[in-house]
């Protein structure tokens, strides 16, 4: 059940993450994960310069715990054990699986060479989005989250 628990969500966070792309006022709303040189464009650009929103990264990380939380919460439900230790590790392989797709599926592989998520006057410049920096920094930081959100989430389904 975890491993079509797993391709479930995997699909339904590309689905998300597609959906969020194909135009400048959709890209503009991952702005932080773009590459330095594409924010360094986009802030210059008069059309896009105003549209540009930023939160502290400590908000950023509270809120994908409450996201992430929450979704991977519901996940649990159908995979709940009795006691704590297999509902951590069930939740932590889901997180941390998920975690490791999001990175290099559709970092590495897809957001790096898709036309999509690009911005108007970037379109053929692919060189601007390769650097992987940014991807990597999340993929520390995603590792980290979804071992919180395991032991939390893990809590509250043994508790329940």
């Amino acid at each position: 059940m975890l491993i079509v628990e797993l391709v479930i969500l995997c699909i339904l966070f590309w689905g998300i993450c597609y959906l969020n792309t194909g135009s400048d006022d959709k890209n503009i709303k991952s702005y932080a994960s773009y590459p330095d040189e594409v924010q360094e464009m986009v802030k210059k650009n008069p059309a896009l310069q105003f549209k540009i929103k930023t939160v502290s990264p400590f908000v950023s990380f509270i809120s994908n715990i409450v996201v992430f939380g929450t979704v991977l919460f519901i996940f649990g439900l159908f995979v709940k054990e009795n006691g704590f230790k297999a509902n951590f590790i069930s939740l932590l392989i889901l997180g941390q699986c998920l975690n490791a797709f999001d990175f290099l599926v559709i970092d590495m592989l897809w957001w790096r060479n898709s036309k999509r998520v690009r911005f108007a006057d970037t379109k053929d410049r692919k060189e601007l989005y390769s650097n992987p920096k940014k991807h990597f920094a999340s993929f520390l930081k995603g590792i980290a989250a979804f071992l919180i959100i395991a032991v939390i989430d893990g809590a509250i389904l043994t508790l329940f």
